[in-house]
């Protein structure tokens, strides 16, 4: 029986792929894709020819029971999204769960996710924080906002440009307008910043300068009174 390699790659920059990612890159006998555009340009970069497999959240539920079929025949599959660390905020739990469930074998390897640099950067607590991911677009996004009133943690969300400010205000009316927070744009690319305040001023300064790029927003949990 094969198994199933979780493949981090970078978020932004291509150094940052490890020695090893590489190595199972090479190694396996297919490699399952978010975006075979996005995979392929990296695999192209480091003269890798693995053949591709498209698997996203679109047709992982009808693609899941031949990629089980085809590594418990025997084969390797390396599995990467475009950006990061498979399954997180991204398709791979499925696929993951289904494997355990049948027996294969499946190992992650360490690298990138944008959550780790961004909460380490922030400036904020970071011995326990909570992991969020994207917030609801919009049906469901205000019982989000009213369940973590009482969070202590520090909170890590995912948020898209055209959103951030929108998500930025909501922080001001659900929690403070002086929670402390960080807005860790483009992380490890050309114009990586890391904007911190609070998410009143970073409310402000948005709206005044509209964000572009990949975003990581850090908040301050709530402190004992």
């Amino acid at each position: 029986m094969g198994k199933l390699i979780l493949v981090p790659t970078p978020i932004g920059n291509l150094e940052d792929i490890t020695l090893r990612a590489l190595r199972m890159l090479r190694e396996a006998d297919f490699i399952l894709a978010e975006d075979t555009r996005t995979t392929g340009f990296l695999l192209k970069h480091f003269e890798i020819e693995t053949r591709m497999v498209s698997h996203h959240k679109f047709n992982e539920h009808a693609t899941v029971e031949r990629v089980t079929s085809r590594i418990q025949a025997g084969e390797t599959a390396a599995m990467v999204t475009d950006a990061g660390t498979p399954g997180i905020s991204d398709p791979g739990y499925l696929l993951v769960a289904h494997c355990i469930e049948a027996g294969i074998t499946v190992e992650c390897l360490p690298g990138a996710a944008a959550l780790i640099p961004a909460i380490a950067a922030a400036g904020l607590p970071n011995d326990r924080f909570c992991f969020e991911g994207f917030l609801p677009p919009k049906k469901g996004r205000q019982k989000k906002f009213l369940s973590l009133q009482e969070e202590s943690r520090t909170m890590i969300f995912y948020e898209s440009p055209h959103r951030l400010v929108k998500t930025l205000q909501q922080c001001v009316d659900f929690f403070a307008s002086d929670r402390k927070a960080a807005v860790c744009r483009e992380l490890t690319k050309l114009h990586e910043e890391i904007r911190r305040g609070t998410v009143e001023e970073l409310a402000a300064w948005y709206t005044e300068h509209p964000p572009k790029g990949e975003i990581v927003l850090v908040v301050e949990g709530k402190k004992d009174s």
